[in-house]
């Protein structure tokens, strides 16, 4: 996938929209602000509060129910990612997916479509290798990071697909994709979701978009998709309604979705979370029926 404050009132997260303590802004000596600036700002901020552990967010999330992180919760996240993915609920068989999909991001491989292209491969080869030194994609180290940020294969094929595979059978590799799908993905979207005061279906919605837009600060990232939204809606932290922030945040990701590939496939929005939603399904309750790419699927 594409790679990569909180202000406390009235005990309730607010993520700052851009904060600054230098001088009053009416004062003649204060430097202008460039708003892309205080967008940058408040982007880095959240991505912070979102990956490092404090402890006013912590004894804040301790208070609330696990939402997706409970295991059956997550396991039904990765049953629907997979589905957007990988065309099955089954995920535990796709850690040795590999292809090239055409779409600038050079080889997409594993559980949450890291990609040779996107940071996010090279980082976890390097992670794994670090761990395991003797692994079959070690070697394929060098040629990992000559092509990071280009949908390059040079130095890769013909083998590294293969090597994937192979890897992928052995359990240390397993672990390893499912410990940096958390690392990176999973538990920043999920805590952030929860310091938004998002329920379960909202940390599912902040979760997909994290993998699929990427922990990204620019404006199509996850965390400009998300700021977009809070200037349209209030999130439930802020005193909002719930459902007409994710109305928002649906509306933007789609957006931004169409805006990438004007004739691409939205279904993972419009046939999926949206159903959800409309259908004021906050904890992502089972069963669940939704449509990806067509194909239809359900969760008893």
């Amino acid at each position: 996938m594409k790679r990569s404050g909180v202000l406390f009132l009235a005990a309730l997260p607010v993520i700052a929209t851009g904060v600054y303590f230098v001088m009053p802004t009416d004062s003649a000596d204060a430097p202008a602000v460039p708003p892309a600036a205080t967008a940058q700002s408040a982007r880095e901020d959240a991505k912070d509060r979102a990956e490092q552990e404090r402890a006013a967010d912590d004894a804040l999330i301790a208070d609330l129910p696990p939402g997706l992180a409970a295991p059956a919760k997550k396991e039904l996240a990765q049953q629907l990612v997979a589905s957007a993915g990988h065309s099955t609920t089954d995920w535990r068989t796709t850690y040795g997916a590999i292809e090239d999909h055409g779409d600038g991001r050079g080889y997409t491989a594993g559980i949450i479509g890291f990609c040779t292209g996107t940071h996010d491969l090279l980082t976890l080869v390097e992670r794994y290798t670090k761990a395991h030194p003797d692994n079959g994609l070690a070697s394929y180290l060098p040629a990992l990071r000559e092509v990071d940020g280009t949908d390059s294969h040079e130095g890769l094929d013909p083998g590294f697909t293969a090597a994937w595979q192979a890897e992928a059978k052995v359990p240390a590799f397993r672990k390893a994709q499912e410990e940096e799908r958390d690392r990176v993905y999973f538990e920043p979207a999920v805590r952030l979701a929860k310091l938004d005061g998002l329920g379960t279906l909202g940390q599912f919605v902040y979760f997909d978009a994290m993998v699929f837009h990427g922990p990204d600060l620019d404006a199509n990232g996850f965390y400009g998709l998300r700021e977009r939204a809070m200037k349209q809606a209030e999130t439930p932290a802020e005193g909002g309604s719930e459902k007409a922030y994710l109305d928002a945040f649906l509306d933007v990701r789609r957006e931004a979705m169409l805006a990438q590939h004007p004739d691409g496939d939205t279904s993972r929005v419009d046939t999926a979370q949206r159903r959800f939603l409309d259908a004021g399904n906050l904890d992502l309750d089972t069963p669940l029926v939704w449509e990806m790419y067509g194909e239809g699927y359900t969760l008893p």
